[in-house]
């Protein structure tokens, strides 16, 4: 069992714990919501998807969220995932990116979707 994220306690007053795929998600989630620079010791880590608070919604933006978002996928979770299919699409103020992915520990194919508004 790992830990659960965001840090929390359960019923019992322990940290609260997750299973392989659920920790795997986790991850995947830190990866894609910190910015450049948060991570003391890794100032690479991250994917920049919250720096565009303020960058105008378009497909181009997309387009580019769905390159580095592949690449630091790839640099950072490598050796835990193998990326199926990842695409992000931009609707309105919404950004939304939607990955499938082998967890390389179990075999096991997995489907998550992340979005934030901007």
């Amino acid at each position: 069992m790992d830990i659960d994220f965001p840090l929390h306690f359960d019923a019992r007053g322990r940290t609260a714990s997750a299973d392989l795929n659920e920790h795997v998600r986790d991850m995947i989630e830190q990866l894609i919501f910190t910015n450049h620079g948060e991570r003391v010791n890794r100032p690479d880590f991250g994917s920049g998807v919250m720096q565009l608070v303020f960058a105008p919604n378009s497909p181009e933006l997309a387009a580019t969220v769905q390159f580095t978002l592949q690449a630091a996928l790839q640099m950072w979770l490598g050796d835990v995932i193998e990326v199926s299919d990842l695409s992000v699409t931009a609707d309105d103020a919404r950004l939304t990116i939607d990955l499938a992915y082998v967890v390389k520990a179990t075999g096991e194919t997995q489907n998550a979707s992340f979005n934030r508004g901007f």
